[in-house]
């Protein structure tokens, strides 16, 4: 009864987590074509309003002074660079969780490896510009590849059964 509930929390966890991962895919394609469409100026200017407020009370804050510093060096190269990683990433995830929330049986080991590649990337990043967001993520990232082997191996074992 005990193994039954833990299997049932278990699976609905999976479920949150791919749901999760598909509404941060469809938010990155998205930012992807506001990335394409939005011009270096338009950029600035909503930089600026967001942040004048916040510098007018304070000007030393860090966040405020950092996305100002960010948007006044951004490149249209970077931009461009932004948009289609954004727009990759996105529906790599995407196709991956349409793949996983209809049990298709390729999409557990390829979720496994682009989730595991991804938390790499993010690792990689953190050893050299540490921030407490990227830890989250990584850490939900990591979450979210343990329910999917969870999940892939019930599901092996579920169509092994003769």
């Amino acid at each position: 009864m005990v193994r039954r509930k833990l299997a049932r929390l278990s699976h609905r966890a999976f479920q949150v987590g791919v749901v999760l991962k598909g509404v941060d895919g469809v938010l990155e394609l998205l930012g992807s074509a506001a990335l394409l469409l939005t011009t270096q100026t338009t950029i600035r200017r909503a930089v600026s309003l967001l942040t004048n407020e916040e510098l007018a009370e304070d000007p030393r804050d860090y966040l405020a002074n950092h996305v100002v510093h960010m948007a006044q060096q951004l490149s249209l190269r970077t931009q461009h660079f932004a948009a289609i990683y954004l727009f990759a990433h996105g529906a790599i995830k995407i196709v991956l969780v349409v793949g996983l929330l209809r049990g298709l049986r390729w999409s557990y080991p390829a979720a496994l490896l682009v989730l595991t590649a991804f938390i790499g990337y993010q690792l990689y990043r953190l050893a050299y510009l540490p921030s407490l967001g990227l830890y989250v993520l990584t850490a939900l990232d990591l979450a979210v590849v343990l329910l999917i082997w969870r999940e892939w191996r019930h599901a092996r074992a579920w169509h092994d059964k003769p």
